[in-house]
């Protein structure tokens, strides 16, 4: 088994509006952080329009990589468009992908962006402008390297968009734990959902993760997990509701990576949400995934 991990420059490129609620800027420290350490980087080339349009309604593909989106499909995404924009979508979603591919030829694979699990078949919504879990899922599939795909996402927000696409799925299954007061309001059903109260601490939290993939993995046979490892589920993040400390997120990490190698299954990671003002207060959180990663990958 060997570790890699995606990244692209354009993750931190994007120009946005003075006091922006996204935190663009950790991507670029993320990099500069496994860099030093000697982690294995590589870049992933752009995902095509051809794969994104297995997953995504043709018109709205096209209306965004062009440009054409109506200001009401801008305002629900919460990004201005712009070319930059696109690339670095593009960029990301194939790195999603290349990280799913290599977590099916050497156990695990991770990318430095990613978890856009808002975006719908017809829309964008909440940063979120293409399902890059999905899409990844879905190529993995069309390519034959797999027969199901578990997406187990732990966003501290429900994975609405990544439910509405795979709804009635065979080959794509969805796990969701969320807070059940964040957004967002409409929450369409996953296979399994697991709405948690607000407030929820580590003991109560991991003992839910620990039965939900117990019970995901009871009910299909995956062989591959997609994880969503939002750290939005911190007790001081600014638009979370749940109270994880900093081990806890740890351990979750953890024991989602552990579930993964006690069955055999191959496992790909993106780092999701986080939002504080300052953003740097996010990167502890964001690393324990690498970092646990590494433990148990090389």
């Amino acid at each position: 088994m060997s570790l890699r991990i995606f990244y692209h420059p354009y993750y931190s490129s994007l120009t946005l509006p003075e006091r922006h609620r996204f935190p663009l800027a950790k991507y670029q420290a993320i990099y500069q952080h496994l860099a030093a350490l000697g982690y294995p980087l590589a870049e992933a080339h752009a995902a095509s329009r051809e794969q994104i349009a297995r997953v995504h309604d043709a018109d709205h593909v096209e209306a965004a990589l062009t440009g054409q989106l109506e200001r009401e499909a801008i305002r629900r995404l919460g990004f201005p468009w712009s070319p930059m924009l696109i690339e670095r979508t593009l960029r990301s979603v194939g790195a999603t992908v290349a990280a799913s591919r290599h977590a099916l030829e050497q156990g695990c694979g991770l990318q430095i962006s990613g978890g856009y699990h808002h975006a719908h078949r017809d829309f964008g919504s909440g940063f979120c402008l293409f399902n890059d879990l999905v899409i990844a899922a879905r190529a993995c599939l069309d390519e034959g390297r797999c027969e199901q795909v578990l997406i187990v996402d732990l966003d501290v927000h429900q994975g609405d968009g990544s439910a509405a696409l795979c709804t009635g799925s065979r080959d794509i299954i969805t796990l969701s734990l969320h807070g059940e007061h964040n957004f967002p309001h409409h929450k369409p059903a996953s296979h399994l959902d697991f709405a948690l109260p607000s407030g929820m601490e580590d003991d109560t939290y991991l003992e839910t993760l620990s039965q939900a993939l117990n019970l995901a993995l009871r009910l299909y046979r995956p062989d591959l997990i997609l994880y969503q490892a939002g750290v939005d589920v911190h007790q001081a993040d600014e638009l979370g509701y749940l109270s994880l400390s900093d081990a806890g997120v740890r351990q979750r990490d953890a024991m989602v990576f552990d579930c993964a190698i006690s069955n055999g299954l191959p496992i790909a990671a993106v780092p999701g949400g986080g939002y504080r003002r300052d953003w740097r207060q996010l990167l502890p959180l964001h690393l324990s995934l690498f970092e646990e990663a590494k433990k148990r990958y090389g």
